[in-house]
């Protein structure tokens, strides 16, 4: 019998995040590319500068319906129409609102991207918005909202926000819209909030995918080089605002086996230089199984199947203005809420006390930095990240830099970093949960004031 020989491993490649060439169309659509030979999918972004804070009292969510209303049809072909184009083409659409823009993505096979991108460019351009089809998505909003409050994670998201935030800022009312102000969105107001915010000058197209054999510029050129709008900028959005003053809300679930956690704060954007060693630091405490939340609420109490620690961009500015979301989730059984509760304020006091350790900065820069090769395989993760990079205003090798500095970052500043993050005093916890169950072991804990509200 011949056997083969054993193959042998060659020098490993260096990698780095994929860096994009930068231009711009003649109409002011700004256009990011990045060739990513191999990758047969094309992955095409595009980031509107249609803030939720834009959207005018009392309808709250119609960025939400305009977003999902764009693949409803356009000038050309009616919504079902469209949709056979784009099966035709072997495309797929989606588009959401978030605080800080709109974002319509498109996934097509490169030999079919010209086709896929007029299509995109007419959604853009000219979306028919027809009265029959927003209503249809008005109705099928209301339907989602009784089942987002009556899942605990959503609920506690929801009454975290309200917590957090001031009244009057849009950042603590639902991102998509509450009974009372979906119901009263019709196709006017959709098309008010179209014809106002969404233009190929503050808009942003980032196509990634392998272009060889593509002519992009005549592509582009063609398609969404074609829409025209006004040149107007978006107006500056307000800072962001919070009390994170240490007390406890709980949601009333009667009956509820389980007691959903939600305890956050806000903190600084990634423009800070705090923002590397955050990441790291809270990778540390709450990023994975192995991380200091899991090893004790899980592994050696059993009072969860696991808790999570990270950070989540509100908004972002280069002024400096933009904040992130930095919290703790997780779920436990109803009869150990409040020894839970002590325990994971212990882990808190615990680092804030001794600090991480070598061995946990290690591993965590070996998690974060070790896999991002295999998170970037596909086009679409890097052209998600490079639209998230334009929408928080972030610069083109951001993501290149972040890895670097991750990996440079010691135990000492990881630390500083997460103790800073959540220290145990200005924390805001949501529980929802049984509150004839829970609510006095939260009290006898003292970590704040606590105040029980309905579940709905």
């Amino acid at each position: 019998m011949e056997f083969h020989p054993q193959p042998r491993g060659g020098q490993p490649k260096p990698w780095a995040f994929p860096a994009p060439e930068r231009g711009e169309l003649g109409n002011g659509l700004t256009v990011l590319r990045c060739h990513r030979p191999g990758q047969q999918i094309v992955a095409v972004d595009v980031t509107l500068r249609a803030p939720l804070d834009a959207e005018p009292a009392g309808l709250d969510g119609v960025a939400t319906i305009m977003a999902r209303a764009l693949s409803e049809g356009t000038d050309k072909l009616d919504a079902e129409e469209f949709a056979d184009e784009l099966e035709a083409c072997g495309a797929s659409l989606d588009a959401y609102a978030d605080h800080a823009a709109v974002r319509v993505s498109l996934e097509v096979p490169a030999s079919r991207l010209p086709k896929a991108l007029g299509l995109l460019a007419d959604a853009l351009r000219a979306p028919a918005f027809p009265e029959s089809e927003i209503e249809r998505l008005v109705g099928n909003r209301l339907d989602e909202i009784p089942h987002e409050l009556a899942n605990p994670t959503r609920r506690a998201a929801k009454e975290l926000a309200k917590e957090l935030y001031p009244a009057s800022a849009r950042m603590s009312r639902p991102r998509q819209g509450t009974e009372e102000t979906v119901a009263r969105i019709d196709a006017p107001a959709v098309r008010a909030f179209y014809d106002a915010h969404v233009r190929p000058a503050t808009a942003t197209a980032v196509v990634v995918g392998d272009l060889e054999g593509v002519d992009l510029d005549a592509a582009l050129a063609d398609t969404l080089g074609a829409w025209t709008g006004s040149t107007a900028q978006p107006r500056a959005a307000a800072p962001i605002t919070a009390d994170d003053t240490g007390r406890v809300v709980i949601v009333d679930r009667p009956g509820a086996v389980q007691t959903q956690l939600l305890i956050g704060r806000i903190g600084p954007d990634r423009h800070d230089r705090v923002w590397p060693a955050q990441v790291l630091g809270t990778y540390c405490l709450g990023g994975t199984l192995t991380s200091r939340l899991d090893k004790v609420l899980r592994e050696e109490k059993g009072y969860t199947y696991g808790v999570r620690a990270f950070g989540q961009v509100l908004r972002s500015s280069a002024e400096g203005t933009g904040a992130a979301l930095l919290a703790v989730s997780g779920s436990v059984a109803t009869d150990v809420t409040g020894p839970a509760l002590a325990d994971l304020w212990q882990v808190l006091r615990t680092l804030a006390a001794d600090g991480l350790t070598d061995e946990e900065r290690d591993v965590a820069v070996q998690n974060l930095v070790g896999v991002a090769p295999l998170k970037y395989e596909t086009a679409s993760a890097v052209a998600d990240t490079l639209a998230e990079q334009v929408e928080q205003e972030l610069p083109d090798d951001y993501q290149a830099r972040v890895y670097a500095e991750l990996a440079r970052t010691g135990t000492v500043e990881a630390t500083a970093a997460v103790v800073g993050a959540f220290p145990p005093d200005r924390l805001v916890t949501v529980l929802v949960g049984d509150a004839s169950q829970i609510a006095d072991p939260v009290r006898e804990l003292g970590i704040g004031e606590v105040k029980v509200v309905t579940g709905g």
